[in-house]
This record gives C-alpha cells, sequence and structure tokens, in this order.
C-alpha cells in the first residue's frame, strides 16, 4: 500500500523527531524522509543513526517538495523557523510543530505560512528525560495522547490526515483548542517540571547536609523529581517563557494549596492532612485506570530500553 505522504520533512531531530523518524520509517508512513538541524555534529550523528534518506543543515533545503513538515524544535524557535522555511512550502503541504505551548506557537508561526499551506498545530504528549538523536525509539508515542490544536480555518482534510499520521504511529488523538491545551499543560506537565527543577535546586543549595547525602539517601519522590528536573532546559526555558500566563495561574492555586498544607502541619492538625492526602489519591487511580501508568510497584523500575 503507498505510504500516506511522499516526503516527510522533520526539522530538529532530538527524543521527538528521532522518535517519529523510526515510527514512520516502521509503520511505512512516508516514502522518504528528510532530516534537518542546525548542528552539524547531531546531523552526522542522525546520518550515522540512519534516521532519515537525506540530511541537510539549510531548514528551508528540507522542507522543499514536502507534503508534511514537522517542526520538532523548542517552542521559541517555531516562528523564526516557519519564517526560514516559508518560501520553499510547496502548496497543499501540512505544516505542525510538537511544541508542549500552542497559543504562542500558532501566533508566532501563523504569519509566516503561506497561502495554500496548511498549519495544523500538534503536541504528542509524550516524552522522557533524555534528548539528542540517540534517544529516539519508535514505541514512545504507543498508547500517548497527541492534541491536534486547529487554528480558525484550517483545512478539515489535513487535520483528518495528521490525525491519521499520529493514530498510525499509535497515539490516542483528540483536538483542543490552543488556549484550552496551554491551561491544561500548565498543570499536567508545566508546573509539576518547575516544582521539580526547584526542589533539586533546593536540595542543591543546602547547607546541612552534603550532596553525597541527598544522592545516596535519595528516597522515590526525591529521585523522581531528579528524572524531571533532567529534562532539556532549553526546551522548559522556552515552554515557561512561552505560556507564562497559564503556568503563574496554576502557580498560584499551587501556592495557595501549599500555604494550606504548610498551616496544617505547623499546628498538628492531622485530620487535615489526612483529607488533603485522601482527596488525590484518586488521581493516581484513574491515570492507571487510563492506561497512561503502571500500578506495579516502582523501586527504581528497570524502564525496558528499545530493542530489549
Amino acid at each position: 500500500m503507498k505510504p500516506p505522504f511522499k516526503r516527510l520533512t522533520l526539522i530538529g531531530i532530538g527524543l521527538i523527531g528521532s522518535s517519529i523518524a523510526l515510527a514512520a520509517r516502521r509503520k511505512e508512513l512516508a516514502e522518504e524522509i528528510v532530516i534537518s538541524t542546525r548542528s552539524e555534529a547531531t546531523l552526522d550523528r542522525a546520518r550515522e543513526l540512519g534516521l532519515g534518506d537525506r540530511y541537510y543543515l539549510d531548514a528551508a533545503e528540507a522542507a522543499e517538495g514536502a507534503d508534511l513538515v514537522i517542526l520538532c524544535v523548542p517552542v521559541g524557535a517555531c516562528g523564526p523557523v516557519a519564517k526560514w522555511i516559508a518560501p520553499c512550502l510547496a502548496p497543499g503541504a501540512i505544516v505542525s510543530d510538537v511544541g508542549s505551548v500552542k497559543e504562542a506557537v500558532v501566533r508566532s508561526m501563523s504569519p509566516h505560512i503561506p497561502q495554500g499551506v496548511h498549519f495544523v498545530p500538534a503536541h504528542p504528549i509524550a516524552g522522557t528525560e533524555h534528548s539528542g538523536p540517540d534517544a529516539g525509539f519508535a514505541e514512545l508515542f504507543e498508547n500517548r495522547w497527541c492534541l491536534i490544536t486547529p487554528v480558525e480555518g484550517s483545512d478539515a482534510d489535513a487535520i483528518a490526515r495528521l490525525a491519521a499520521f499520529w493514530t498510525a504511529l499509535g497515539s490516542n488523538v483528540e483536538e483542543m483548542d490552543p488556549v484550552r491545551h496551554d491551561r491544561v499543560l500548565a498543570i499536567t506537565s508545566h508546573l509539576p517540571h518547575l516544582i521539580a527543577y526547584n526542589l533539586v535546586g533546593t536540595a542543591h543549595d543546602l547547607e546541612t547536609v552534603t550532596q553525597s547525602e541527598v544522592i545516596k539517601f535519595s528516597a522515590g519522590g526525591f529521585r523522581d523529581s531528579t528524572r524531571l528536573a533532567a529534562s532539556d532546559p532549553t526546551m522548559w526555558r522556552d515552554v515557561f517563557l512561552n505560556n507564562k500566563d497559564a503556568v503563574l495561574e496554576m502557580l498560584g492555586r499551587f501556592s495557595e494549596e501549599l500555604a494550606a498544607l504548610q498551616r496544617a502541619v505547623r499546628w498538628g492538625d492531622g485530620e487535615a492532612l489526612y483529607k488533603a492526602f485522601e482527596r488525590t489519591r484518586y488521581i493516581r487511580r484513574n491515570i492507571i485506570e487510563a492506561g497512561q501508568e503502571t500500578p506495579a510497584p516502582d523501586f527504581g523500575r528497570h524502564v525496558k530500553e528499545p530493542g530489549e
């Protein structure tokens, strides 16, 4: 059967880009995969890994003639890259992205999308703390959500084709308004990362214990926070700068809840603490029931690596 896309161009070849390349190759979703990144060393590594069929440092050259172009770059770079590739985009091509922020990406990319080219933003909610072309694996998107956030006037056929692409990669696909997307992700992803960065930074700055003690006696909660805090700093810097209103709103709500818990601890209010902890347990149960986590005990659980 003929692949749904003749030429897939991936601009940026980190964890998400390399995983798309591997999964698209496995599922035969494109006749040709073209890779572009601004780093010559990264491009050479992508070539060594066989992630694509052609490789370019010039994103515009890579985008030429493609019928699907996906920007896998930090959200702060989406606007400049869209401007760069605009003159080379083919009429009828679909241009998308994988950014964790949508309203700012829509605002920065839309002005550069030529007439006749279909802009369909998207966000695969999948990832690890690892980055670079070696981090990718074809199974990354299986049973994970991909949110498609169409802009005003988005072509229905282009939306359907992109949704089918992500479904073929293994994702559960749903459409969502860009503004709502940013509010939802602010609490489910952005705020937890901000808290993790702060927690690990606080532990690093403590003068009353040594760093070796923090590392040696790390329990599950702190250990899991270090996983989040090990994520790509460039990507997360751009996320917070481009979704600051929603993040600040959720951070304010979090601060109010934290203050209430602080008062309960200070005054020995065990009943208030118990009620707060009991109220939140159902979220964990629902995540497990939704298939987004396993109920298996996690004592430094071994995650199966690609190829194992």
